[in-house]
């Protein structure tokens, strides 16, 4: 990397804001799987069967927090809660779609 910065104190470090937000062991699987389209709370629960109800939960409000989701309560009986990307999660798309590339390399050389 290139990119110097005339302060070396982390406060000031670009990359450590953005792991504020993505810091969560869930958080870009998360983003992987809306980034496919919208979905309801159960649905990505199937997807995530390894994650419990509560840290799904913690990691959608801290992502619906950053404005990277949106969450749209529909008033029916029974309630229904959908999650989709904002404008900004899906500027977050080119990052996360670089990460998937890298790793599907990674996994090739650690065969």
């Amino acid at each position: 990397m290139d990119r110097k910065y005339e302060d070396d104190n982390i406060e000031n470090c670009p990359v450590a804001s953005v792991q504020k937000i993505v810091h969560g062991k869930w958080t870009m699987v998360i983003l992987f799987f809306l980034s496919q389209g919208t979905l309801r709370f159960g649905e990505l629960s199937r997807k995530m069967p390894q994650v419990t109800q509560a840290n799904l939960t913690k990691g959608l409000r801290m992502l619906e927090e950053y404005r990277l989701i949106h969450r749209e309560v529909y008033k029916e009986i029974p309630p229904r809660v959908e999650y989709s990307l904002t404008e900004l999660g899906v500027k977050f798309l080119p990052v996360l779609e670089a990460l998937e590339k890298w790793a599907i390399e990674y996994e090739k050389m650690n065969k």
